[in-house]
């Protein structure tokens, strides 16, 4: 008994077996590696780039800008850090940018862009521009935002994290298919007011693509139909204004008189941001203004009185009939441009004619008038002005022809210029501009060519023709004349006297000042002005149905008073408006005042042809507060 207790004992006091302990030591040898590779424990600077990497990811606001810390070659200005504010923190990253020429759109989209970005909100990116703007989109990226973007070039560019396109490229296949496929973070259209038709192909393949966010920038959002604007909106944020009955019902009176204003506005603030010149702390350089008027020789006014003459019998051979006399009127104004405008006209019109129609005469006559000028006043000033500058200069006319033949012109004498035109492929324009950027001093440009491009290196321009739209003027001066210029701009107007070039003119300098017109407004003081019918038709009709110069003088005049009290109402509205005119609630509200103030403007032309819908009617302009018309 007692050998058993003892046993028993023992088994009591013996520790029980050792528990098994293992030590992941992978971590020393994965830090062993790291120090070995110099990685970022193994060397103080990449240790504090390390830092500074994981500090960049912490976002300590999120109602604050992150990408201004990135952005060290550029300043943005007061309104363009507002405005992306606002569509960042209050749009929900959709807005139509609706800035007036000038005032940095692209900066305004850069910045919106470049902070979803930085915050990780967007990836894929598709950016679609005018072929003409595709480069310049890519270098202001990389320049200015350090946005690695890619031009569209090849199929495979599409898969680049952020492409800029043109939008004829985008829509055709196989492209479109491969859009279409992709899921967009963001998408910006630049010159977005050629989409306010619901039934274009542009419209729909547009609507089509896949996007969380969307920028679209117009400098014209709205013009004379609301259910453009109902289309515009709809394809930013659809269902924003309802289905198009709706809208129609709530807030239109006919297709450009809104109704329920009040509520309108609301609905547009939440889209559509508008900054104006002349408003905030935006300063531009001045436009030094130039009328140059110059005589005809003896031979370019026979030309011209022979045109004039051609002109008008065939306007009253026709019935007084505009519509048809489209092509008439274009020889009219051509002729105050080059012999050699007139001269493609006139071979033209003689192919549509009959070999024994008594018109071919005549057209062979001012043909004959054309062979017998040898010299043009207006290159001979535009060549003597180039040299007493001795700066870079842009030559605007609205004709190819003159454009061929300001080139040869200057060629002939020694000096060197390129064009600039609508129909040139995007290589051969980035390399005009890269060649008027460079060491060529002038560059000669048509309208279609000019849409959209940035002059600010160039401080002189010249009109060798005026255009008889004045829209088409400022939009000429709106390329040079921008933020970023710091020179004065200086402006040469070359015109010929004793011709309806030399009325033109004075109608936009003495009554209108456009020239001189920093602040914008013309796009109001128009669409006021054309109710029933443009400033074109109503000049064509000055022209076609005056019997001498001193009735053209007299209902110029006339139209000129009637446009300068539009600009004194609009510049005295203006100043009321301030407050809120940085948004389309805003531009709305100063509309609607001028309609309700410019009862009296129609007396003074009701007598004039053409021009008796000049100015709002007193039947409209009472509505007040019920029915008011949208720019």
């Amino acid at each position: 008994m007692k050998a058993k207790s003892t046993s028993s004992s023992q088994s009591q006091n013996q520790a029980p077996p050792p528990v098994p302990v293992q030590f992941d030591r992978s971590w020393q040898d994965e830090l062993d590696q790291r120090l070995r590779k110099g990685g970022p424990w193994g060397d103080w600077d990449l240790y504090q780039l390390a830092i500074e990497a994981e500090k960049a990811k912490l976002v300590p606001s999120f109602d604050e800008l992150q990408c201004l810390k990135h952005l060290q070659d550029l300043t943005p200005l007061p309104h363009q850090l507002d405005t992306a504010r606002k569509v960042l923190f209050e749009m929900s990253g959709r807005a139509i940018l609706a800035d007036e020429v000038g005032l940095g759109k692209t900066i305004e989209a850069g910045m919106i862009l470049k902070e979803y970005l930085v915050r990780g909100l967007a990836v894929k990116v598709l950016i679609l521009v005018p072929a003409s703007l595709v480069l310049q989109w890519v270098r202001e990226l990389n320049s200015k935002f350090g946005i690695p973007a890619v031009a569209q070039k090849k199929a495979y560019s599409w898969s680049s994290e952020v492409v800029v396109a043109s939008m004829d490229t985008a829509k055709r296949e196989p492209h479109s298919n491969i859009l279409l496929d992709t899921d967009y973070d963001l998408l910006i259209i630049d010159e977005a007011h050629k989409l306010k038709n619901k039934k274009t192909s542009n419209y729909q393949f547009i609507m089509k693509l896949r996007k969380k966010y969307c920028l679209l920038l117009t400098a014209t959002p709205v013009q004379n139909d609301l259910s453009e604007l109902f289309n515009l909106i709809t394809l930013l944020k659809p269902g924003q204004l309802g289905r198009h009955g709706d809208f129609s019902a709530n807030f239109v009176v006919d297709k450009r008189l809104p109704k329920n204003e009040d509520q309108l506005k609301d609905e547009l603030s939440k889209v559509m941001i508008r900054n104006r010149r002349g408003e905030g702390p935006v300063q531009f350089t001045k436009r030094n203004v130039s009328n140059i008027h110059l005589e005809l020789s003896q031979e370019e006014q026979a030309l011209y009185d022979g045109v004039t003459s051609f002109v008008k019998d065939q306007y009253q051979a026709n019935g007084g009939n505009l519509s048809s006399m489209l092509s008439l009127v274009t020889l009219q104004r051509e002729v105050c441009s080059s012999r050699d405008a007139v001269f493609v006209t006139l071979v033209n019109l003689s192919k549509k004619m009959a070999p024994d129609s008594p018109l071919r005469d005549r057209v062979w006559e001012l043909v004959a008038h054309i062979k017998a000028i040898k010299a043009n006043s207006k290159a001979e000033k535009a060549l003597e002005l180039i040299r007493q500058m001795n700066e870079k200069v842009i030559i605007f006319t609205e004709y190819r022809a003159t454009q061929e033949y300001l080139l040869n012109y200057f060629r002939d004498r020694g000096l060197s210029a390129v064009p600039y035109r609508g129909g040139m492929n995007r290589g051969r324009k980035d390399w005009m501009m890269d060649l008027f950027r460079g060491r060529i001093q002038v560059m000669i440009a048509t309208e279609a060519g000019g849409e959209g491009i940035n002059l600010q290196f160039c401080h002189h321009m010249i009109n060798f023709d005026l255009p008889w739209n004045p829209m088409r003027v400022e939009q000429r001066i709106g390329r040079v004349h921008r933020l970023g210029q710091t020179h004065d701009v200086n402006i040469f107007n070359l015109s010929t006297t004793g011709t309806i070039e030399e009325h033109i003119l004075h109608l936009l300098h003495e009554k209108i000042n456009m020239f001189e017109m920093v602040i914008g407004g013309l796009d109001v003081i128009l669409e006021r002005f054309e109710k029933k019918e443009s400033i074109e038709k109503s000049l064509y009709r000055i022209m076609l149905e005056s019997s001498n110069d001193d009735e053209i003088r007299q209902k110029m005049q006339k139209l000129g008073h009637s446009l300068d009290s539009i600009k004194q109402e609009m510049k005295q509205l203006r100043t009321d408006s301030l407050s809120t005119s940085d948004t389309a609630a805003g531009m709305l509200s100063e509309t609607d005042q001028i309609n309700g103030r410019l009862t009296g403007i129609s007396q003074s032309t009701a007598d004039l042809p053409g021009l008796s819908g000049s100015a709002v009617p007193p039947a409209k302009a009472r509505r007040g507060a019920k029915g008011g018309r949208l720019i």
